[in-house]
């Protein structure tokens, strides 16, 4: 687990690393970490993933986010409501990989959207979500697609 969370932060830092390359369209982002993540779903547990996103989301927070805690609340709710979600659509078992992995990428933003509402105490930045849905939708498969390679070539010893 110590591993997962390593990999997800130095994915997370080499992200915030790259300027944006294909919009310019604020809040856009592949979500590497994810990788990490759904890895640690299907191959650890819900609880381990849990653990490894919130985790991950705390530490790179404080370490590297130049929008200390406003990042944080934005983050986490991505995050908490993007775990929630995969774990349900994993324990249904009626998903790939990739189609969880697309629905956290979409419900990361979600969740991000609705902070920003509370946050922001306004509701029309919910105009701005189908852009972010999109995004989601090509960084989920993407992320999907790395992540069920690695759970199909790495076994764990437990």
């Amino acid at each position: 687990m110590a591993m997962t969370i390593a990999v997800a932060m130095i994915l997370s830092y080499i992200e915030s690393q790259i300027p944006p390359l294909f919009t310019a369209v604020p809040g856009i982002k592949m979500g590497l970490a994810n990788i990490a993540v759904v890895f640690a779903l299907y191959k650890l547990g819900w609880k381990e993933a849990g653990f490894v996103s919130l985790l991950r989301v705390f530490l790179v927070s404080v370490m590297f986010s130049p929008l200390g805690v406003m990042g944080l609340f934005y983050s986490l709710a991505g995050a908490v409501l993007s775990l929630l979600v995969m774990i349900g659509l994993k324990a249904a078992g009626l998903f790939s990989s990739v189609a969880v992995s697309v629905a956290g990428g979409v419900f990361h933003n979600v969740g991000q959207i609705g902070m920003a509402c509370i946050l922001l105490k306004t509701k029309e930045i919910v105009y701005y979500l189908p852009v972010l849905a999109l995004s989601g939708i090509v960084a989920g498969v993407l992320i999907g697609l790395v992540a069920a390679a690695l759970v199909k070539r790495i076994k764990l010893e437990v």
